[in-house]
């Protein structure tokens, strides 16, 4: 709610700082002293279109200091929060004007963008009155209004849920249907490249593998050569084997008067005489195995040469050619697959479809049932407001498919007819005046179980009406303030009467200005006050005691 605001030089007020609290808070006060000031600098600080004449005059600039005390989970923390601003335990916004028309805005301190200021404002205040516009006079809040009449949070929920479901399914399907598109528009090269790949079938590694054979291939007289003459040198005219056993039959002679002094030696020349013999029969075999066929070189330079220049073709290396088969097969299979694939998504899409529809039906019922429950309650409040004429209607559209949304299948209007006979039209276009002020009061009381902003501000609401009316008017407003901060400029006794708070605006003149002043009235003041508002200029006795029993509760 709106704690406290504070107005510097704006207009006729020079200094003045105001203090206000739950409930009922009228102003009062003689018709030009300054009480439409107050909206103004209210509305200046939460975010009002700024003017230069608005400045005192004389003045160099103008500022205006308006406290909320809102509770933890109210929209305008996180509005703070998304644009940076530090936490406090208070909202405190400001405005500063200049002689030059310039203004500057601040948040709880920091400076903060006009037009963000004012989405924050709407979101605390909310003016209703002869002039008033947005809130419950723009359509597009009336489904939400209802909503919370309706208490349908559940389903709502569910509907959203059910529409992102929606939509994620057929962004699902048409992002398939792209890609399906696509592979087939490339089906000709993807069956080519597949076929060349297949053609090849190459393998991981076997780039050096073949290089490697085509080294040895090539250098195949060298290591033919290098081989014959190395077992010539182990198995020629003193092969090394013979060599080696022959000095262990010597050894073996003498081993037993040697006392154990050879056993190394003899065990040495054994093992040496071994691997000798092997060595002798691995390098025949390698010689044997050794292919010097050109042709065979020949092979092996043609794969490797077409193994590089396909890795080339496809800008990757030799061992990546394998994988990218892989990946060409699955593209292929994808297109050979893609109709399977596209009816599974389809029929996804289809059920998610259909629960949103079954989500959004029972949406809409709670909707038709909360409208015919709130045209009634007005129905009901029109009459003792002098509206009994009116016709209120809330009307539900049914929207297209195409239209859906998270919030369902249904557009929302309330309408009315202030006159018999004539049909129902959107509130926006009904007569201004104490009329409309009064529909807004009606359509407000009706609607106070939805939540809505904190603190709500009407303007001479009851213009225009008097005794039986005026006094439903303030029951009405009091009411209202049971759940809501109220704040009601009246020019009517009935209604000051329930205030909780009573504040009166004066004008004082001087030779060459005039300066509005506020008193925060109780006790006899304020008895006097609405004496003078029953009477006039002349305060009679007799006004005082109808004063003080309308005070007391006591109706006219």
């Amino acid at each position: 709610m709106l704690r406290s605001l504070s107005v510097r030089n704006l207009v006729l007020i020079d200094s003045l700082d105001l203090e206000f609290g739950p409930g009922l808070c009228v102003l009062t006060g003689e018709t030009g002293a300054g009480k439409s000031i107050l909206l103004d600098a209210l509305g200046l600080a939460l975010g009002a279109r700024a003017d230069a004449g608005l400045l005192r005059h004389g003045a160099e600039s103008a500022s205006v200091s308006a406290s909320f005390e809102l509770a933890d989970g109210h929209p305008a923390w996180a509005m703070l929060a998304a644009q940076g601003f530090e936490p406090d335990a208070e909202l405190i916004l400001r405005r500063t004007l200049g002689a030059d028309g310039r203004s500057r805005a601040f948040a709880n301190g920091q400076p903060a963008n006009v037009a963000w200021l004012r989405q924050l404002g709407d979101s605390l205040v909310e003016f209703e009155g002869q002039s008033a516009s947005g809130g419950v006079l723009d359509a597009k809040n009336h489904r939400g209004l209802l909503d919370s009449f309706a208490a349908n949070g559940e389903e709502r929920r569910q509907t959203a849920d059910h529409f992102e479901n929606w939509r994620a399914a057929v962004a699902a399907l048409e992002e398939a249907e792209a890609a399906l598109a696509q592979a087939r528009r490339d089906e000709e090269y993807l069956r080519h490249v597949s076929a060349e790949l297949e053609a090849l079938a190459p393998r991981a590694g076997e780039e050096e593998a073949l290089a490697a054979e085509r080294s040895r291939l090539m250098n195949g007289q060298k290591l033919s050569q290098a081989m014959a003459e190395a077992r010539q040198a182990i198995a020629g005219e003193q092969p090394a084997a013979a060599s080696l056993r022959s000095a262990v039959r010597i050894l073996e002679h003498v081993r037993t008067v040697a006392g154990g002094h050879l056993d190394a030696a003899l065990a040495a020349l054994g093992q040496a005489a071994i691997e000798a013999a092997e060595a002798e029969a691995a390098l025949g075999e390698a010689e044997r195995a050794l292919d010097l066929d050109p042709r065979r070189l020949e092979a092996a330079e043609e794969r490797l040469f077409a193994l590089r220049a396909l890795a080339r073709k496809h800008n990757t290396d030799a061992d990546a050619l394998s994988t990218l088969a892989v990946d060409f097969r699955r593209r292929l299979e994808q297109i050979d697959q893609g109709g399977a694939a596209l009816e599974r998504l389809s029929q996804a899409g289809d059920e998610a479809r259909a629960a949103f529809l079954q989500a959004a039906g029972r949406l809409g019922a709670s909707r038709q049932r909360a409208a015919k429950a709130l045209d009634k309650s007005l129905k009901s409040e029109l009459t003792p407001l002098k509206l009994g004429g009116a016709t209120f209607r809330t009307s539900i559209d049914a929207l297209e498919e195409s239209a859906a949304g998270a919030g369902g299948l249904e557009r929302v209007r309330f309408e009315i007819a202030t006159n018999p006979g004539t049909p129902p039209g959107p509130l926006e276009k009904i007569a201004s005046g104490g009329e409309r002020a009064r529909l807004l009061l009606a359509l407000k009381v009706s609607l106070a179980r939805s939540k809505g902003v904190p603190s709500l501000v009407f303007d001479e609401v009851d213009e225009g009406v008097g005794g039986a009316v005026a006094d439903a008017v303030g029951e009405r407003l009091a009411r209202l303030a049971q759940g809501v901060q109220v704040l009601v400029v009246t020019h009517s006794p009935q209604v000051a009467a329930r205030g909780e708070r009573h504040i009166r605006v004066l004008k004082e003149s001087a030779r060459n200005s005039a300066r509005a002043e506020v008193e925060i009235l109780d006790g006899a003041a304020r008895r006097e006050e609405i004496a003078r508002m029953l009477s006039g200029a002349q305060v009679t006795d007799e006004a005082r005691a109808a004063a003080q029993s309308l005070i007391a509760g006591d109706t006219l």
